[in-house]
């Protein structure tokens, strides 16, 4: 079976084709083309250019859940940055677009699947985590499309105006990311995902990035800021955060073990989770697979100041699944010694020595950089590569072991 693009300025006549018309940005009418074909081929007629890829490799859907504020749009960053190329809105659209297109990644807000505006929401007495605020048939129905090879015009959710905007045209990219609130909550579309991650950020550090954030920078009471999380936290505790469980990886950020009693959020425990059995995934070890290991790295070779630095991985059970777990706990003084580090880290799926170092350092200004939270979201996005390129050769090969059979 080949998928083919038509651009034509007339209507396409075929019996040997079923086609459905959407009208692109240029102007024209493409249409997605179905031919019951094993065979590459080209064909003009008329003013219609036929252009038909036989075994096309299909979208790759990477899902990425978290609360609001809890780090989504720098992970974003880190891993478009993996991938090459600046990741911008799209060119000529509606400058207050969600989505942001690169080379090869096009990464998607869910909050573009609000079916209720700001106002709405606040008549019918719901926030946006509540599924009856958003519109998963939609959501399904264009994530599937986007995974075949179909272009869909998606809504845009105005985050200043709190309307719902007039929709923009998305292409199937290579990768897409689809990122937000939901992405892991309805099932049929948990099932269209190749990989999934959960943001875990603890209550007690959440509250505390919100005063640090919401006091300095926004004038807020304390009490406000407190108002604010409660008022979330039971639809956040209903649907949000049962989501994790279907998560392939987790990246849990909680308070230092390092300090007792610290409540600042400044030095963090942080945990990365791998799921084991995962296809086209090995979780990254420390040391020696399997084994339980606990490290503090700090002497001559890792720069550490108070309250330093401990290492912890080992096997563990999260929701019922085998899981491989790698901890860091404490912050780093210098990024540039970061490769000791790396070089004691196995399964990480770089390309050449020292590779995570070189994306922490250039992006050294990034929240969580001088800790896990930048190490294992640059871990996890050159994972999620090395993912891609194994999905890509399994289906390229495919028909050549089909052809041999």
């Amino acid at each position: 079976m080949a998928i083919c693009t038509v651009y034509t300025t007339h209507s396409l006549k075929s019996t040997s084709s079923v086609s459905t018309p959407t009208k692109t940005h240029l102007g024209f009418h493409q249409r997605q083309v179905i031919f019951y074909s094993t065979s590459k081929k080209t064909d003009r007629r008329g003013s219609s250019e036929i252009s038909c890829s036989a075994g096309e490799a299909k979208t790759v859907v990477i899902g990425l859940a978290a609360d609001s504020g809890c780090g989504k749009s720098t992970f974003m960053r880190r891993l478009t940055s993996v991938f090459g190329g600046a990741a911008e809105p799209p060119k000529g659209g509606n400058p207050d677009s969600n989505t942001l297109i690169s080379d090869t990644t096009t990464v998607i807000c869910l909050d573009d699947y609000h079916s209720l505006d700001r106002t709405g929401r606040k008549k019918n007495g719901v926030t946006a985590l509540d599924p009856r605020a958003n519109n998963f048939d939609l959501m399904y129905e264009q994530v599937k499309s986007l995974k075949d090879g179909i272009a869909v015009e998606k809504p845009i959710y105005n985050h200043v105006s709190g309307l719902l905007d007039p929709p923009e045209l998305i292409q199937p990219p290579k990768i897409l990311v689809i990122e937000g609130l939901h992405p892991m909550f309805d099932p049929r579309v948990r099932d269209l995902l190749d990989f999934s991650i959960y943001l875990d950020i603890s209550d007690e550090v959440k509250f505390a990035w919100k005063i640090q954030r919401d006091m300095a920078e926004r004038g807020h009471s304390l009490e406000s800021i407190k108002a604010s999380i409660e008022a979330r936290k039971p639809d956040f505790d209903a649907y949000i955060d049962p989501q994790k469980q279907y998560a392939d990886a987790v990246i849990e950020v909680l308070p230092t073990q390092l300090i007792p009693d610290d409540n600042e959020g400044k030095v963090l425990r942080v945990r990365l989770i791998m799921k084991e059995g995962v296809k086209y995934f090995s979780p990254v070890y420390l040391f020696d697979e399997g084994s339980t290991i606990s490290w503090i790295p700090c002497g001559r070779k890792l720069t550490c100041s108070y309250p330093g630095i401990k290492f912890f991985y080992g096997p563990d059970a999260y929701f019922g699944n085998e899981v491989s777990v790698l901890e860091m706990d404490g912050p780093f003084d210098r990024l540039d010694e970061l490769i000791y580090v790396e070089s004691h880290l196995s399964n990480i799926s770089t390309k050449f020595y020292g590779e995570v170092t070189q994306q922490m350092l250039k992006h050294a200004d990034f929240p969580g950089s001088n800790n896990g939270t930048g190490l294992f979201q640059t871990i996890t996005g050159l994972k999620i590569r090395d993912l891609y390129e194994q999905i890509v050769a399994s289906k390229t090969s495919a028909p050549l072991e089909a052809t041999k059979a």
